[in-house]
C-alpha cells in the first residue's frame, strides 16, 4: 500500500503528498509525524532547497481525522476526570502548554508538525486544490508561496467542532485578511474562495486545476535555482518564529481544554451520529 504521506527528493525539492484521497486526505497523529519528519528533513538535509505541498485526490485536506479527535478527547476526559475544569490546560494564561491535559496532547505529531513549519527556513510552495478544511488552511499560513486552483476553497470550521484554531493563526488570519473577515472564517464557517484568498493576499496565484501541480512544480523549481543562503535568510528575517511559538503554545492550552470539553464531546457524538449537535444546554 503507498504510504498516507508520500516523499521525495528530485533536483533539490523535496515533493511532500498528501496521500490519502479515500478519505479526503484526513491527518492522523501518524500522517502529522511523517508532515513533520519531512519539513524537519527540509531543515537539515543540504540537498533539499524547497518543499513542494501538495495532496492527491479532488480536494487537499479535510483536516484532522475526527476519529483520532473522538479517541484523544475521550483519553483526556477519562485522565483528568478528578480536576477541576480549569486545571486541565495550562495554570498561567499565556504560558507555554504544561497543564496535565496539555502532558496528554502537547507532545503529539500534529504540534510537532505546526512547530516545524513555524521554525522552517526552507521554502515551502503549497498547491491545493478543491476544499482546504482546518489545519488544511492554517498550515498554508506557514506556506510561502500558494497556489490555489480555481474552485478552491477554504475553511476553518473550528468552532462548529466546539474547538479554537491552531497554528497561530488566530493571529496569522486577521493580520493577512482582517479581524472582520477571519472572525467570518473562524466564528461562522464562512469559506473563502480562491479569488478572495488571492485577493486579500492570503494565496499568491489562481491557476486552472489542470495546471496546478505544473505550476507549483515550476515555481519550486525556479526557488530551487536561488542562492539558498540567501534565500532562506530572507525567510528568516520575514518571520519571527519565536514569537509564533509562543502563540502555538497559548493555543494549544487553550484547544487541549475545549477538547476534554463536553461541548466537543457533543460535537463529536453528533457528527458520528450524522445529526446537527446541540449545545442549548451549555452556557
Amino acid at each position: 500500500m503507498a504510504p498516507d504521506i508520500a516523499v521525495e527528493l528530485q533536483d533539490a525539492v523535496l515533493t511532500v503528498t498528501l496521500n490519502r484521497p479515500a478519505k479526503k486526505n484526513a491527518l492522523t497523529e501518524e500522517m502529522y509525524g511523517a508532515l513533520a519528519d519531512a519539513i524537519v528533513r527540509a531543515e537539515t538535509d543540504p540537498q533539499v532547497r524547497v518543499v513542494l505541498l501538495r495532496a492527491e485526490g479532488d480536494l487537499f485536506s479535510a483536516g484532522n481525522d475526527i476519529a483520532d479527535f473522538s479517541r484523544l478527547a475521550a483519553r483526556i476526559a477519562d485522565q483528568t476526570a478528578h480536576l477541576a475544569p480549569d486545571q486541565t490546560a495550562t495554570e498561567t494564561p499565556g504560558a507555554p502548554a504544561n497543564g496535565p491535559a496539555s502532558g496528554i496532547t502537547g507532545r503529539m505529531n500534529v504540534w510537532r508538525f505546526l512547530r516545524a513549519l513555524a521554525a522552517s527556513t526552507t521554502p515551502i510552495v503549497a498547491a491545493v486544490q478543491g476544499q482546504a478544511v482546518g489545519v488544511g488552511t492554517t498550515m498554508l499560513l506557514h506556506c510561502d508561496y500558494v497556489i490555489l486552483a480555481e474552485g478552491a476553497a477554504l475553511i476553518t470550521p473550528f468552532v462548529d467542532l466546539a474547538l479554537v484554531p491552531e497554528a497561530a493563526s488566530t493571529v496569522l488570519l486577521p493580520q493577512r485578511i482582517g479581524h472582520a473577515r477571519a472572525f467570518g472564517m473562524f466564528a461562522l464557517t464562512e469559506p473563502l474562495s480562491a479569488a478572495d484568498a488571492v485577493a486579500s493576499g492570503l494565496a499568491n496565484r489562481l491557476v486552472p486545476a489542470e495546471a496546478l501541480h505544473e505550476t507549483a512544480q515550476q515555481v519550486a523549481a525556479t526557488l530551487a535555482a536561488k542562492p539558498p543562503g540567501a534565500l532562506a535568510a530572507t525567510k528568516r528575517l520575514m518571520r519571527d518564529a519565536a514569537g509564533l511559538t509562543v502563540i502555538m503554545d497559548r493555543e494549544v492550552a487553550e484547544f487541549t481544554g475545549r477538547l476534554a470539553s463536553p461541548e466537543a464531546r457533543e460535537a463529536f457524538t453528533a457528527f458520528a451520529e450524522r445529526r446537527k449537535p446541540d449545545y442549548s444546554r451549555f452556557s
